[in-house]
């Protein structure tokens, strides 16, 4: 993995990642594509463009999934299957396509691990759900890492079950290969389409003669017009992709149609143009700047105008806490404020860092959103918990389980956003992806670790270098040894770089996707559209609460 240089300026940054994205779109690349099309079959892209709504723009999830962590098997662009939330005939769904042109679909671990996000996102928002199934099923050379456990390929046929009994519309399309336990998604669902040429069974013709001796044809065996007139399995049999495609946005046309408006208690009005263009973004923030920046700026850049109301605004100034409306949307903002501040008792507070009043007033401030039904957008840039004799004293453990045990009980929806450093606790207490955000997205800039590269460098060094002078027999020059040190140390900090990098925690799915900046804005409104479809029935509870 590449990793952008350090002093890469925040507009740098997101060309570099959109160029990525751009390759990362042509799936298993054009030769594959080609024998797509050979096939009389579109690709996973191509069928999502006809399906969804014209002159409409999805927000696509997971696009770096699996990014440089199966390059020993040819790679695995987006994981093999594309997620994107979509206007279909004029109302949102979550599709999930599997692209036939990466290892035929397979799944990687990182596919199972998309594709469930997916759906718990469709399901904490009530987003009906398309599938359009071309899969050769589970990689073979992973598959103790796809298929037995709890986060792994069956816990997507589970959670169709699940999504199905909670009367959220589930509409699958086999278009394609469908074959073993990946039999079992379309048929959970309420609909099921399938298109002539494609294959539905639980063994293939190759199979089925290995394990008893039958030879049938691939038609014969589990084709549409089997499924259509014997086994009764499927509900629509269509000639080709195209009327597939059109016959789903029928189906789709004919069910109920989206709220204008988001579910009571949360509130929307006639949005405001922001106080400043969200392009000046660019200038606002300098990842590479010591100095820091001001929060509020940013949020000027995202917020409606003139609606921001800042919550304690003289007390625990490195975290910024407010109401405010982004494109009509009632919201709370938790903010890490990143400039210098000083106290009314005229302490120095560092930016980005959580201390004891912060932590305090930031917890008091989710319970408040709690009770005013207010969605809580959390905008990311901590070092962590402030350390040292008189943070301990003053009980920064203390304030900092308020913080987590409030963010972590929360009823309402919660929306992240790694604008900076993601560090330590302070990434738990924030609303990290341990903390059930419904959505959590990073700036290219961003960084996601226990530490900073530094510390953990040198940490990192100093253990490694005890140990091996302690296993050594010998004892080398002090040249030498320095040597040594400094090469080990330039190992373990490109190692640790590399891991902080927001395309490390993209492939992981530990962020949902790599936002352009300037585009945070829209991204929200976006966002809140799709978290305000539903309101927790829970009351807002807490339970032991240290004081």
């Amino acid at each position: 993995m590449q990793t952008a240089s350090p002093s890469l300026p925040l507009a740098e940054w997101s060309a570099a990642i959109s160029t990525q994205e751009m390759a990362l779109r042509l799936g298993g690349g054009a030769a594959a594509i080609e024998r797509q099309h050979a096939k009389g079959r579109l690709t996973a892209r191509e069928r999502i463009d006809r399906l969804i709504d014209p002159g409409t723009s999805p927000l696509e999830l997971g696009i770096f999934a699996g990014h440089e962590m199966y390059d020993r098997f040819g790679g695995a662009p987006a994981a093999g299957v594309i997620t994107t939330i979509g206007m279909v005939a004029g109302r949102r769904q979550m599709i999930i396509a599997n692209d036939a042109t990466v290892k035929a679909g397979a799944f990687f671990p990182a596919t199972c691990k998309k594709v469930l996000r997916a759906q718990r996102i469709a399901f904490a928002c009530k987003l009906p759900l398309i599938y359009l199934v071309d899969s050769a099923g589970v990689f073979l050379p992973l598959q103790e890492d796809v298929f037995p456990d709890e986060d792994d390929f069956g816990r997507i046929f589970r959670n169709n079950a699940v999504i199905s009994a909670a009367g959220i519309p589930q509409l699958a399309a086999i278009m394609g290969s469908c074959v073993a336990g990946g039999g079992y998604l379309p048929v959970l669902c309420d609909k099921l389409l399938m298109t002539e040429g494609s294959g539905l069974y639980l063994a293939g013709p190759a199979l089925v003669k290995s394990a008893i001796g039958q030879e049938i044809s691939s038609d014969e065996l589990g084709g549409a017009k089997m499924h259509a007139s014997i086994s009764g399995t499927i509900d629509y049999r269509e000639a080709n992709d195209e009327q597939c495609l059109a016959r789903l946005r029928s189906l789709v046309g004919q069910s109920a149609p989206d709220r204008d408006e988001p579910v009571p208690p949360f509130s929307k009005i006639q949005a405001q143009a922001p106080a400043r263009q969200p392009t000046e973004i660019y200038t606002l923030v300098d990842p590479s700047s010591p100095r820091g920046y001001d929060m509020r700026q940013v949020l000027e850049t995202i917020v409606d105008a003139a609606t921001w109301n800042e919550f304690k605004a003289e007390y625990g100034p490195t975290i910024l806490c407010g109401t405010a409306r982004i494109g009509g949307y009632a919201v709370g903002i938790v903010a890490s404020q990143k400039s210098r501040a000083i106290t009314a008792d005229g302490q120095l507070q560092l930016g980005g860092v959580i201390y004891v009043d912060a932590a305090e007033k930031a917890a008091r401030f989710v319970m408040s959103c709690n009770q005013d039904q207010l969605p809580i957008i959390f905008l990311q840039d901590t070092t962590g918990f402030m350390v040292g004799r008189d943070s301990e004293h003053a009980g920064i453990i203390k304030a900092g389980a308020k913080l987590v045990s409030a963010v972590s009980n929360s009823r309402v929806p919660k929306i992240t956003v790694l604008v900076g450093g993601s560090y330590g606790a302070g990434s738990y207490a924030l609303c990290g992806k341990a903390f059930d955000p419904r959505l959590i997205f990073a700036w290219p800039s961003s960084k996601l670790a226990v530490m900073g590269a530094h510390q953990a460098t040198q940490t990192l060094v100093d253990i490694t270098a005890n140990s091996q002078k302690k296993n050594r027999a010998d004892e080398a020059s002090a040249d030498t040894e320095q040597a040594q040190l400094a090469q080990l140390r330039e190992e373990v900090r490109a190692s640790y770089e590399r891991q902080l990098d927001a395309r490390y925690a993209a492939a992981r799915g530990w962020v949902d996707a790599i936002i352009d900046p300037a585009r945070t804005r829209d991204v929200l409104i976006e966002s809140l559209a799709i978290c305000t479809r539903t309101v927790s029935e829970e009351p807002y509870k807490l339970g032991v609460f240290q004081v």
